[in-house]
């Protein structure tokens, strides 16, 4: 494999001193992702300091590190690691000639973002960078740009904030060409005054817009003209994508087709017909987003359509399995990574949606909304009785006003945590059930997942 980074670029780019020659083939901060080859950046947080893993990283193969102070390994050392690992980023994004996304969102940004990469990759196989899981923060994102290859044709980047002026620090490194934003919600808004606080804050993602780039908002948003506003100082194109009639991109139609939808899409320029391989109206939304990206980043739209034909779901973003049960089997739907209302609501519509003998949905509390909290737990009534919940379990304590919204309307139980509510579902789950487990990730109902997959066929 061919070297990522070697010694002397590293040098360069961070200021720092080199001990010796080396090469590296990729980037970690965390010393568990250590592979053969990689550079591992020793960084200093408030509970920990990476300098205490530099062994194991080098006993896991790494080829060099930055550091701090001196090592007995190769090393650049700098005066400050986090500010290196900036460095590095801004010198990969410095480097390569590819076309540059950002995607930020209050609800779908990572299933847009890996959606948009397999879009992209399938008319450019091998030559698409992505941010990988969600590192979309501020160590995140330079971590993505630094494993970014010099040759790269696309670059996709998730980009993330739960405080004014975060994105706007995070899309000055990544200069995006185009620059998506999937949604505006509720998601967050403990650390801001309201929901148009939220949209200001995205909207922030526009000002490290490359000269010449497009800008791809909501139509259908209730902040579509505050992002507009946002968009215009900096984009030279703005692209909207939405079911209204005045989208840029939407569908002429789109029919459910068992656990996906048959879309016709109409861009600027062209009409696309595909079956999207993910269920839901959210899923359509994203892949009306994608291919707004991949026609103003240049990519083949053909191909794009062909890959958010065969585009799986991710772990704990809306993947599903069958697991067995007695003699025969249930579908799970695992939403476990993260939630807020927007969120709940579209899978719970999802799950309204999904043939089965019952539906279950197992509804971790939602972290991150301030006094609002309660009102919006309760609001959730609505959307489960629309999808025809047969029995709801309900995790951790910010679920208490909802168990109180739907007590004597369906089957329903309170858990104060993972641990019981799994036990108790799995005495529960019959041959033909259908159950969604989402919530925040913090309520850990991920541990669920992991139990119930045990048993997958």
């Amino acid at each position: 494999m061919s070297a990522l980074w070697t010694s002397a670029e590293i040098e360069t780019a961070t200021g720092g001193v080199v001990s010796g020659p080396f090469a590296a083939t990729g980037v970690a901060f965390d010393s568990r992702e250590v592979g053969p080859g990689d550079l591992f950046i020793a960084l200093k947080g408030e509970t920990t300091d990476g300098h205490r893993f530099v062994d194991g990283a080098f006993e896991q193969g790494a080829a060099g590190a930055i550091v701090s102070r001196p090592v007995a390994h190769p090393h650049v050392q700098v005066a400050d690691t986090t500010a290196a690992l900036d460095a590095l980023g801004v010198a990969a994004r410095a480097r390569t000639a590819a076309k540059i996304a950002g995607v930020t969102g209050s609800v779908g940004k990572t299933g847009t973002k890996e959606a948009l990469s397999a879009a992209l990759a399938r008319g450019k196989s091998g030559a698409v960078h992505r941010s990988v899981k969600s590192y979309n923060n501020h160590t995140g994102v330079p971590l993505s740009l630094s494993r970014m290859a010099a040759g790269s044709a696309f670059g996709v980047f998730e980009m993330g904030m739960n405080h004014a002026g975060e994105l706007a620090a995070l899309t000055r490194l990544v200069r995006p060409h185009v620059a998506l934003i999937t949604t505006i919600a509720a998601a967050h808004i403990e650390f801001f005054d309201s929901i148009e606080a939220i949209a200001d804050a995205k909207g922030e993602i526009f000002q490290g817009l490359e000269p010449g780039g497009t800008a791809i908002i909501p139509f259908d948003s209730p902040h579509r003209d505050r992002l507009f506003g946002h968009a215009k100082p900096y984009a030279a194109n703005i692209l909207t994508f939405g079911i209204g009639d005045g989208a840029d991109v939407r569908p002429l139609e789109a029919i459910p087709n068992g656990n996906g939808t048959m879309v016709t899409v109409r861009l600027p320029e062209a009409e696309l017909s595909f079956t999207l391989s993910q269920p839901g109206a959210h899923w359509v939304s994203n892949a009306l987003a994608v291919l707004a990206a991949v026609d103003a980043l240049g990519g083949d739209l053909a191909a794009a359509g062909l890959a958010l034909a065969d585009f799986e779901g991710l772990a704990g973003r809306g993947a599903h399995h069958r697991i067995r049960v007695g003699d025969g089997n249930a579908l799970l739907i695992d939403e476990s990574y993260n939630a807020n209302p927007t969120s709940m609501a579209a899978t719970l519509e999802v799950l309204g949606n999904t043939e089965a003998a019952r539906r279950i949905a197992v509804l971790g509390a939602m972290r991150e909304l301030g006094p609002a909290s309660a009102t919006l737990h309760a609001g959730l009534a609505e959307p489960v009785l629309a999808a025809g919940v047969d029995c709801a379990l309900l995790v951790g304590s910010g679920m208490e006003p909802l168990a109180e919204a739907l007590e004597g309307k369906v089957e329903c139980a309170h858990w104060p945590n993972a641990s019981s509510a799994g036990e108790a579902l799995q005495k529960l789950i019959r041959p033909g059930d259908a159950i969604l487990i989402k919530g925040s990730n913090a309520i850990g109902l991920g541990r669920i997942v992991t139990t119930l997959t045990g048993r997958q066929n």
